[in-house]
């Protein structure tokens, strides 16, 4: 059978070197963050270095460690690791290992706030006003003005961990309803003071911290910003806000990029994700009363997108024209193609996950067969199998890239 050629972009090469910022990246692939389940005792192991080694050795420009929490509050759970001297060590031997490849890294830092465990942290989880937390089975307390400012220096202080164990950028977490985007959010924020009502004020939060992460990089290293275009949930942000959103944070200046994404982890995770809900094989993971109520209730909470190439792109042009900031799109781009077409488009980077999850040598294959088509099938069986450490249920666990892990929003 004849392969046919893919066409040209005639925008950049998606595989020539590009420059993020003061980082030269060797392509414009990054692997967006994917939380890797591997961790113990909220340190780095030989399993997470196995993970991002695989990807840098697969070809992608820059893999994105996640989640690296700023705060023990912040965590998704007890064993995902956070910012101090203990784990400062591990973090410089995965960096060291990474850049031995010929990759750049990110560390994504950001504070869960009501997508934290509570329950698993033996700490209060934080969200802009006081509700209900499915996760934990408990209330979530309402950040106060002292939990502000913490958390706000918290981010500088992880940056400039960051610095000292040698990743090449920060990502901040803007996104997918943690702390900072559900500030953002009109439906989980009903403060009455200076950090709720309009969108000036919902906005602050991200801004500060913004701007501390930026004073704490001084312009060593990148920096990158991850944020909703839509929460995908009725009365959360939409584009309308989220547009002028990103014009305040290129007026603020204080990021050289931003990664657009969607979707809720608190309330709509498959917004992000589309294509297939294994809602059995999820609830299998869970324990008590949160699995019988995933089995119960999960086909309310999980809803079904049908999965497509490129599926934020038609979102995504839209902060095209509205920034000049380089933008990273993410959202089904599994080969040659769709990243000329982002290409084409005008964003500067793309950003992969499942299909890096399945096959962490794929940018490599394309390099070497440019018709290269990603073996993905979007099952989302990765969204389950994260708890038991496998990447991708369909790989053999035989394989040495098969030993670390699944896929959350992060």
């Amino acid at each position: 059978m004849t392969v046919s050629p893919v066409p040209a972009a005639t925008g950049p090469d998606p595989l020539a070197p590009a420059d993020l910022g003061p980082v030269r990246l060797r392509n414009r692939v990054i692997k967006s963050a994917t939380f890797e389940g591997v961790t113990t005792d909220a340190m780095v192991t030989d399993a997470l270095i196995d993970f991002h080694v695989a990807v840098g050795a697969g070809g992608a420009g820059m893999t994105t460690v996640a989640y690296l929490a700023v705060s023990p509050e912040g965590r998704t759970e007890r064993d995902q690791i956070y910012w101090r001297p203990e784990a400062l060590p591990g973090l410089r031997r995965l960096t060291d290992s990474v850049h031995a490849t010929g990759a750049a890294i990110s560390a994504q830092i950001g504070h869960a706030g009501p997508v934290a465990n509570s329950r698993s942290n033996g700490l209060p989880s934080l969200a802009p006003s006081t509700r209900p937390n499915p996760l934990s089975m408990s209330l979530d307390r309402a950040a106060s003005e002292s939990d502000i400012r913490r958390i706000i220096h918290d981010h500088a202080r992880a940056t400039q961990y960051a610095i000292e164990v040698g990743f090449d950028a920060v990502e901040v977490h803007l996104g997918h309803n943690y702390l900072a985007s559900s500030f953002l959010s009109p439906k989980l924020n009903r403060r009455k003071d200076c950090w709720g009502g309009p969108l000036h004020r919902r906005a602050e939060f991200a801004r500060r911290i913004l701007q501390a992460v930026g004073e704490a990089a001084d312009g060593r290293i990148a920096i990158l910003a991850k944020m909703n275009m839509a929460d995908g949930v009725p009365g959360g942000l939409w584009l309308d806000e989220s547009l002028a959103f990103a014009q305040m944070l290129e007026r603020d200046g204080h990021v050289h990029a931003l990664e657009l994404t969607g979707g809720s982890s608190l309330l709509n995770p498959m917004y992000l994700f589309r294509g297939d809900v294994p809602i059995r094989e999820m609830a299998e993971t869970q324990s008590g009363l949160v699995k019988l109520g995933m089995k119960m209730f999960g086909h309310l909470v999980f809803s079904h997108y049908p999965y497509e190439p490129l599926y934020f792109r038609d979102y995504a042009r839209q902060f095209r024209d509205a920034v000049n900031l380089p933008l990273v799109l993410l959202g089904g781009i599994t080969d040659l193609a769709g990243m000329n077409a982002a290409m084409d488009d005008g964003f500067e980077f793309v950003a992969m996950a499942r299909a890096l999850l399945r096959e962490p040598d794929l940018i490599n294959r394309i390099r070497a067969e440019s018709a290269t088509k990603s073996l993905c099938i979007h099952c989302n069986l990765c969204a389950a199998s994260i708890f038991t450490g496998t990447r991708c249920p369909l790989v053999s666990t035989g394989s040495r890239m098969a030993t670390a892990t699944g896929i959350r929003p992060s």
